[in-house]
């Protein structure tokens, strides 16, 4: 319940961050290099936040910190006038999700043990998107219904009241904390996986190093909102809606595959690997149709990402170590998405949309290579 008003704030914004900055008048590398700046100081924090969650055990204090700042960062831009100065809440709604996430994880992880990870994180995944959907969903109804002098001023007063789910998130969230104070009580020790008690197992390593290639190549919303408004393709209102539609279908993908990985393991990765080769061009390259298909395979690869990623590294590493791997995992993960953020801004400003593309499929598909290597070696060195 608490990820399904959370969604709904900070996926709401993010629907529609990449349009709105562009009346504040930035440029595609400027948006890239502070989405992919952003979402590196985000994920790079999160080793420390997990790692200080696994010494102190607090992990409601540090979630209801990190959904305060998180979710009160985004409503905010709707006051700003300065790109500039909304890029720096654009940094504070990733630190916020930074202070909270590995913990988040973590407890989840713990009560998901009793349910297989897969589902456990699927259906978490499932109630995320549910609110990523109702949150772009109501901003293009607002966009659709409203009638003022200035499309700006709706783009602000949307934005503001995004502080109304927040506000649901962190009551929740509070409530939850006196309902479940010691939720590491969820998991029995007894249904750990077999892996080394000292660092982090090879099968670990594998999802973090192919799921950091992958990053490299993926193309942010923002970017994919502002290329669409630049190319007339859909209409103002309609983007918030398509980015909705992805975000359903995202929920879908993560409750299935998430079923999938309780049955065939790791294995099931390789299905996220592939689909993210093909987002690029579809959504960059293509017309009307081909891009509503990107969008769909889009929204499986964050799905999937949000599940069985998840669900795969809660089974490599021990519970008194989950918070700290969860935040390892994604400060790499960050640091590689912030590098390819970058690059992909700078491809499509300075030199063309299909070298941006070429980019894209190139490292995704090094990311698919390496995984199926990998689990092959792995599962011989098992044998």
């Amino acid at each position: 319940m608490v990820s399904l008003f959370a969604d709904m704030n900070y996926e709401g914004g993010r629907s529609v961050v990449g349009q709105y900055l562009v009346f504040l008048g930035t440029s595609a590398f400027a948006l890239g290099f502070a989405a992919g700046m952003g979402e590196f100081v985000g994920y790079a924090l999160r080793f420390i936040s997990g790692t200080i969650a696994d010494k102190t055990k607090k992990y409601w204090i540090i979630i209801i910190v990190g959904y305060i700042v998180q979710l009160c960062s985004l409503p905010m831009i709707g006051l700003l006038t300065s790109w500039k100065l909304a890029i720096v809440f654009i940094f504070l709604e990733r630190v916020g999700k930074a202070i909270r996430k590995p913990a988040v994880d973590a407890v989840i992880s713990f009560a998901s043990k009793k349910t297989g990870s897969g589902f456990g994180f699927g259906l978490h995944e499932a109630m995320d998107q549910l609110g990523a959907f109702l949150g772009p969903a109501l901003f293009s109804i607002l966009l659709f219904t409203t009638r003022t002098n200035s499309e700006l001023e709706t783009y602000r007063t949307g934005l503001l009241y995004l502080f109304i789910p927040a506000g649901m998130a962190i009551l929740v969230t509070i409530l939850a904390r006196f309902l479940f104070p010691h939720p590491e009580h969820f998991e029995i020790k007894t249904e750990m996986p077999k892996i080394s008690e000292k660092g982090y197992s090879y099968q670990y390593w594998i999802v973090v190093i192919a799921a950091g290639l992958m990053a490299l190549g993926i193309t942010d919303f923002p970017l994919i909102g502002l290329y669409l408004k630049k190319a007339g393709t859909f209409t103002e209102e309609a983007i918030p809606l398509l980015y909705a539609g992805a975000m359903a279908i995202d929920a879908a993908a993560a409750v299935v595959f998430g079923f999938i990985y309780d049955k065939i393991g790791l294995k099931s990765l390789s299905f996220l690997f592939f689909v993210e080769i093909f987002t690029a061009p579809l959504v960059f390259l293509g017309h009307f149709w081909l891009i509503m298909f990107g969008m769909a395979l889009w929204g499986i690869s964050v799905g999937t990402q949000e599940s069985i990623l998840k669900a795969a590294i809660s089974d490599s590493v021990f519970s008194d170590k989950r918070a700290s791997a969860f935040g390892l995992f994604n400060m790499i993960f960050g640091l590689c998405w912030f590098v390819g953020s970058a690059i992909i801004g700078l491809l499509y400003d300075k030199v063309g949309i299909q070298y941006m593309v070429i980019f894209s499929v190139a490292v995704q598909s090094g990311a698919f290579a390496f995984f199926l290597y990998s689990i092959r070696k792995n599962r011989s060195i098992q044998e």
